[in-house]
């Protein structure tokens, strides 16, 4: 997948070191919008966060709409046959436009271009059925790095036959 890939009215970008902060911003309340409560949050708030070395580090790309940022995803390698899907955030009011779609398609693209086999989700409960639809099958639960006694849906996306 090129660095900058348009279609319509949207385009996904490389991420900037820079973006870091808003980035961090954005993948907060796109959490807030499942309704979790402030305590939740704030547990979660360190596990969100994002800093400039990780986006100029581990492929991150953001999609642009409607002039401006409505969505990024990042990938950090797991080992040489598998990448984890760190993030993946579309801004409230943008969901339900496809934006996640399109993101995870480039997702999968990236990580199918850079020789990854396999695609791993550690998914929001409530953003599995979206995961799901994309072709992930659910292999077993994570603990949650942020609360406690959680656990969340553990998806993979076979790259091979994606």
């Amino acid at each position: 997948m090129p660095e900058r890939a348009s279609t319509g009215q949207s385009t996904i970008r490389r991420a900037e070191p820079g973006e870091a902060e808003a980035l961090t911003a954005l993948s907060l309340r796109s959490k807030a919008y499942w309704g979790y409560d402030e305590s939740f949050m704030a547990a979660a708030a360190a596990e969100l966060a994002l800093s400039p070395e990780r986006l100029a580090r581990y492929p991150a790309y953001v999609l642009e709409a409607e002039g401006r940022v409505a969505g990024f995803y990042l990938l950090e390698p797991v080992n040489e046959r598998e990448v984890e899907l760190s993030a993946l955030f579309v801004e409230p009011d943008a969901i339900g436009r496809g934006y996640g779609r399109r993101l995870m398609e480039h997702a999968i693209t990236t990580a199918k271009r850079l020789g990854y086999r396999a695609m791993l989700v550690h998914s929001d409960p409530n953003a599995e059925p979206f995961y799901r639809a994309m072709g992930a099958e659910l292999i077993g639960t994570v603990p949650s790095g942020s609360i406690p006694g959680r656990t969340l849906p553990l998806l993979r996306v076979d790259l091979e036959h994606a």
